[in-house]
Formats: structure tokens, C-alpha cells, sequence
């Protein structure tokens, strides 16, 4: 075949997709200006101005991970035009409410877009785990527990739960604190656990964040920067929140495909996943010292909500413990 027939084949293929993309635009922004107005004549408050610090945490999350201006703006445009087809009326919908869909419709798209961003970016995504980051969340996880009064319950399932969580925490704590070695056995396990305190944060801190009043009924200025504060880091988490729901998702049997083979794959996803360096003993000392008192401060004196307080340390500790690092590199150039 020459090439001015591939260049024609090419071109061909190109005027066939335009009229549907051209259909698809027009429709997807009649549809938006529709929206809008239907928006602005309601009676209902339909939006809210934390979206707007939600869906900020969210592309700035993107923007910092994938380094390219494009593709996000690709995937955010994908995203929105998918995300219009949560208008379309339900299977058990008698009556059809366009303003109900309009308020289920920010959450649709924000729930597009990280699952596309996290499909395309799925090596990025998935952080690398170490002993040190799966000891600060088994220690975040001990004072979740006492600081919620979990103990103080007594049915046989929630004492089964904390007994598991304080074994696991207690595995993970004394390989932090040993030199013992990270078998794929162990690495899968520390791996599954990580994953699942990292769900259960996020579902408790998606709970907590949306029991918020919103950010334009705060009369205080410094209650609406720590409402949309939340609402940032939300967005910003918003992508590894999936990412972990979906390694955990795996591990349940599909209707189609072998489960055994599926299995196998998802096992050695978490075990490549957890490094097999070791972190220092001293490091680790330093981090449930550090940890553990923050925390216990937090608990005594209430000075934040405890999903905040964890999230903060989430963010911060590992910025804090690489100071020394950095003092040491400043003294070497001195």
C-alpha cells in the first residue's frame, strides 16, 4: 500500500469521527448551559463553594503527579462528557427530578476523573510502601481506635476487629523496630493491611469532611479556610482513595475469568509494591515517639478532629522526617 493511500485511509477516518465529535460538543454544552440555568432559577441551593476547593485539591494533585498540563486537561474534558450521562433517567426512576441528577453531578465527575487519572497513571498512583510509612499508619490507626472509643465497645465483632488491628498493628510495629526479613509473605500481608487502614481513613474522613456546613454558611473566615482546607485534601487524597479501594476490590472474585490466575495477579501487585529496604531502627523510634505524642496531645486537648489530625500528620511527617537529611547535606557543602 503507497503511502498517499494510508494518508487518504487516514484523513477518511478523520471526517467519519468529526460530525460525532462535533455532536457530541454541541449536545454537552447545551446540556451545560442548560445546567447552569436550571441552577441559578431553582429554590434548592444545587452547588456549593466547597466543590470548588475539592475539585482545586483534585487537579492540583493531578497536575503535581503527571508534570503535563494536556493530559489533564484531556482527561478532565473525557471525565465531564462521561460524567453527563448520570442525567440520563434510572432503571427504577418513576419520576424523573433533572434537579436531583444536577446535584449527583459533580460527584459523578469527580469520581470519572480520578478513576481515568488513576487507570492512565496506575504506576504513579500506586506509591511505593516501606516499613516506615506502614508503621505511621498502624500507629494513626491505634489512636483512630482509642480516640473513636472503639474499646469501650463489647460485642463480639468489634472486639474481633481490634484484636485482629492490634495484631497486625503489633506485626507491622516490630518489623519497623527488627531487622527481620521482608519475605513476600510478609510484604503481602504489610502490604493488604496498609491498604486497608488507608480505606478505612478515607471513608471515615470522606464522612467526617461532608458533615461539614458549607463553606458559604460559615460566618467565620477561619472556619471557612478550615472547611476548605478539608475539603483540598480530600480532593487531593481523592485519587489514592480509589486506588486503594480498588487493590482491596480485586481480591473478590469477577463473574468472568479465572479467580485463581486473578488471585496470583493481585498478590504479586501487592508484594512488588512494598519495598524490600528496611528502615532504620532509630528512624522508627523516632517516628512512634513523634507520632505518639503529637497524637496523644491531639486527644487530650482536642486541638483538631481526629481524620484531620491524621492527615496532617499524613502530609507533614514525612517532610519532617527527611530534615535531618537535609541538614546533613548543608553541613557536607559547607
Amino acid at each position: 500500500m503507497t503511502t498517499k493511500k494510508r494518508k487518504r485511509k487516514k484523513k477518511s477516518a478523520g471526517i467519519n469521527l468529526t460530525p460525532f465529535v462535533i455532536i457530541v460538543g454541541l449536545i454537552g454544552l447545551a446540556l451545560t448551559f442548560y445546567i447552569g440555568y436550571r441552577a441559578s432559577i431553582s429554590d434548592r441551593k444545587l452547588f456549593s463553594v466547597s466543590l470548588i476547593a475539592l475539585f482545586a485539591g483534585l487537579l492540583f494533585e493531578s497536575f503535581r503527579v503527571s508534570g503535563h498540563w494536556k493530559t489533564v486537561i484531556g482527561i478532565f474534558i473525557g471525565a465531564y462528557f462521561f460524567s453527563l450521562t448520570s442525567f440520563l433517567p434510572g432503571k427504577n426512576e418513576r419520576h424523573y427530578d433533572f434537579e436531583s441528577h444536577i446535584e449527583k453531578w459533580p460527584y459523578v465527575f469527580l469520581f470519572m476523573f480520578a478513576l481515568i487519572f488513576g487507570v492512565i497513571y496506575q504506576k504513579r498512583v500506586t506509591a511505593k510502601l516501606t516499613e516506615g510509612i506502614t508503621l505511621l499508619l498502624s500507629v494513626s490507626m491505634i489512636y483512630w481506635v482509642i480516640d473513636y472509643g472503639f474499646l469501650n465497645f463489647h460485642h463480639w465483632f468489634s472486639i474481633s476487629l481490634i484484636i485482629t488491628g492490634l495484631l497486625l498493628s503489633i506485626f507491622s510495629i516490630v518489623h519497623a523496630l527488627t531487622y527481620i526479613q521482608l519475605s513476600k509473605t510478609n510484604r503481602l500481608v504489610l502490604s493488604i493491611w496498609s491498604t486497608a487502614i488507608m480505606v478505612v481513613f478515607a471513608f471515615d474522613n470522606i464522612f467526617r469532611v461532608f458533615t461539614n456546613p458549607a463553606i458559604e454558611n460559615s460566618s467565620f473566615l477561619v472556619d471557612r479556610l478550615y472547611i476548605g482546607l478539608q475539603y483540598f485534601f480530600l480532593g487531593v487524597s481523592a485519587i489514592y482513595i480509589l486506588q486503594n479501594i480498588m487493590l482491596l476490590v480485586a481480591f473478590l472474585p469477577s463473574r468472568n475469568g479465572n479467580y485463581r490466575q486473578e488471585l496470583k495477579e493481585t498478590k504479586e501487585e501487592h508484594i512488588n509494591r512494598y519495598a524490600t529496604e528496611q528502615v532504620s531502627i532509630r528512624h522508627s523510634l523516632f517516628a512512634i515517639v513523634f507520632i505518639g505524642t503529637v497524637y496523644g496531645l491531639n486527644h487530650q486537648y482536642q486541638l483538631l478532629p481526629r481524620h484531620t489530625m491524621i492527615w496532617l500528620v499524613f502530609f507533614t511527617f514525612p517532610l519532617i522526617s527527611q530534615l535531618p537529611k537535609l541538614i546533613n547535606r548543608r553541613k557536607k557543602y559547607r
